[in-house]
């Protein structure tokens, strides 16, 4: 690791999960360590703030100080800071090289790194990964899931097996792991990223970097990804649900996995339910096969893997009817997933929050095609509601509460009632975890 830090000034921008973790790791190794902070500080995070200053962090709040700026060494960055961010400009002024956690980590450990991305999966593929790679090899997850990679470096790591949003990707210029997966590419962060063609040039940015030593794991069904595997130097191996005649390919036959001629599971074997989930195991396998974990090791830890909380969470069965958290489907292509994974079941969709304000188009069609009513929560409620019965669909309640919400959901005692709320949570909920907690405690106080 970097031994040459002690004494040197490091900045960290923003108070977060990313920045907290930056702080320590940088002050256990002797550095002065400055973290600065544009928003005010808020109650319940001054016991934190008492901590990190007995480890000798300055921090600051409200704004971006010339003395936390001047002289740094270099700065991590907190991934949520906007592209057109003042503070970026001055510290190109400065002369301050700016980069995310997982880049730093980077510079030591690109060869056991395994990077994952996409709009949707990551999190399930990043778990499963690891649970994978675990029975052989010390293979935390971490990143976007929750855990700066930071907070494992110097610990004997094998592999880190790293979730990569869009944001901290975009932090990260000179980041070429050593396995990349792309799960898949649609519409979301718009609003951060402008345009879809920057959103895609962010997460694959990574791929770019790659070359004929490292491998790219790619969606063959997404056209995104699929032109990616085209245009990078890296050995590409591909997943599908459709094709079977591809080159270095994973794919489905008559309900079961295939790699290399070799059936891999029944997807009903499977604790995970959905078409990409599939995906998300073909991933996985692709990512264990290329590091040597045996056919049986894969198939037991496929067998015991369960969903992770907040996607597609199975929670309980009552008088018939299953009720599922995928709170983490925060944007309408989520919930499609989501949707699309209870074909040929009579579905109750909860959905609603605050509102992305991206197309509905889709979303709406999968709802017509699928689900038998939509519960209404949020913000989002006039336009979701708007948009639905403008295309014909009028099942539609709407609900004051998420509590309310799933009552009304069970009354017709439907084979499913899915909260997938196609919204972030912000309005009712400070995080789509906490609805997801509010949703689960309701179901399972029901008697």
């Amino acid at each position: 690791m970097d031994n040459s830090l002690k004494e040197k000034k490091v900045l960290i921008l923003g108070f977060s999960t990313t920045g907290i973790a930056a702080a320590k790791y940088f002050a256990s190794k002797g550095a002065n360590v400055f973290l600065s902070e544009s928003c005010q500080m808020s109650d319940k995070n001054k016991v934190k703030v008492e901590e990190l200053k007995k480890l000798g962090i300055k921090i600051e709040f409200g704004f971006h100080s010339d003395d936390f700026i001047n002289n740094s060494e270099f700065c991590i960055i907190s991934p949520s800071i906007p592209t057109d961010a003042e503070i970026l400009k001055r510290l190109e002024e400065q002369n301050v090289k700016y980069f995310s956690d997982i880049e730093y980590v980077s510079f030591f450990e690109k060869d056991k790194m395994i990077l994952v991305t996409g709009t949707n999966g990551k999190t399930t593929t990043t778990a499963l990964t690891s649970h994978m790679l675990s029975e052989k090899y010390f293979a935390p997850y971490c990143g976007n899931i929750g855990i700066s990679p930071l907070e494992y470096l110097d610990k004997g790591v094998d592999y880190y097996v790293i979730e990569a949003s869009s944001y901290q990707l975009n932090y990260s210029n000179e980041i070429k792991p050593k396995i990349g997966i792309f799960c898949n590419l649609t519409p979301d962060h718009l609003l951060w990223h402008k345009t879809i063609e920057n959103y895609f040039e962010a997460k694959a940015k990574p791929f770019r970097n790659m070359d004929e030593n490292d491998y790219a794991i790619l969606n063959y069904d997404d056209d995104w990804t699929k032109k990616l595997g085209q245009e990078i130097k890296a050995n590409v191996y591909y997943f599908s649900l459709n094709k079977q005649d591809i080159k270095n390919c994973i794919y489905l036959n008559n309900n079961k996995i295939i790699l290399n001629e070799v059936e891999i599971i029944d997807v009903d074997e499977l604790q995970i339910v959905g078409p990409h989930n599939i995906q998300n195991a073909m991933c996985a396998i692709l990512a264990s096969k290329i590091l040597n974990i045996d056919i049986e090791t894969i198939k037991k830890a496929l067998r015991n893997f369960r969903a992770i909380e907040h996607r597609l969470e199975f929670v309980r069965t009552i008088d018939g009817t299953s009720y599922y958290n995928d709170s983490k489907g925060t944007n309408p292509e989520a919930s499609i997933v989501a949707i699309n994974s209870f074909i040929g079941k009579r579905t109750v969709l909860i959905a609603g929050g605050r509102d992305k304000k991206t197309t509905l188009q889709d979303f709406v069609k999968a709802v017509k095609e699928n689900i038998s009513k939509v519960v209404l929560i949020g913000e989002a409620t006039e336009r979701f509601k708007n948009e639905l019965s403008k295309e014909g669909y009028l099942n539609i309640v709407n609900s004051k509460t998420l509590e309310e919400a799933i009552d009304i959901a069970s009354l017709d005692k439907p084979e499913i009632v899915l909260l997938s709320p196609a919204c972030a949570s912000f309005d009712m909920f400070e995080n789509y975890e906490k609805r997801g907690d509010a949703f689960k405690n309701y179901v399972l106080s029901k008697k």
